[in-house]
């Protein structure tokens, strides 16, 4: 796996070439390109993506601004996507999915020219996460998952050692 780390996270915006396939794509629409034009110009010129080390975020929108940010933990799959028009272009588009048990992609990167480059970086990120996860001690772990659930659990279990002797004193 060869990527450059510092070009991956420095990331911030698609090829120019993205906005060619974005017009294409509207005029292909015909009776709907003037609504798809306007749509596309304004979803490529708002497209912002952020590799950090925590996990990877993109958002685009101008009325309706979207955004989403997965953590390389969530990250279950990765596909490499490219049509004919996007392979002449030089573009490919990457679909990350999740467990969040939706049918599509929670991420589609798209506009990106490094994809397999791209693709090592967050098999590598996501594999680190989940083996320092592993590697965590019980309590480290449970302290891990948030900020408050350490007390409950200490309670919920001190619980469950009371009504256990309640039953083994039957």
């Amino acid at each position: 796996m060869e990527f450059d780390t510092k070009a991956i996270l420095a990331i911030t915006r698609p090829k120019d070439s993205l906005f060619t396939y974005y017009m294409l794509s509207a005029l292909m629409t015909l009776f709907a390109a003037p609504i798809m034009l306007p749509y596309m110009y304004f979803r490529f010129h708002t497209m912002r993506y952020k590799f950090d080390e925590e996990g990877v975020s993109m958002s685009w929108g101008i009325l309706f601004h979207h955004q989403i940010v997965l953590n390389y933990s969530r990250i279950q799959d990765i596909h490499l996507q490219s049509n004919f028009v996007e392979r002449y272009l030089g573009l490919a588009r990457l679909e990350i999915q999740t467990a969040s048990g939706g049918v599509g992609a929670e991420m589609t990167l798209e506009g990106l020219d490094n994809v397999e480059q791209i693709r090592d970086f967050l098999y590598s990120r996501m594999r680190g996460a989940k083996e320092n996860k592993a590697k965590l001690p019980p309590t480290a772990a449970v302290a891990a998952s948030g900020p408050g659930l350490e007390p409950v659990l200490r309670e919920i279990a001190t619980e469950l050692r009371a009504i256990r002797e309640k039953i083994e004193a039957r």
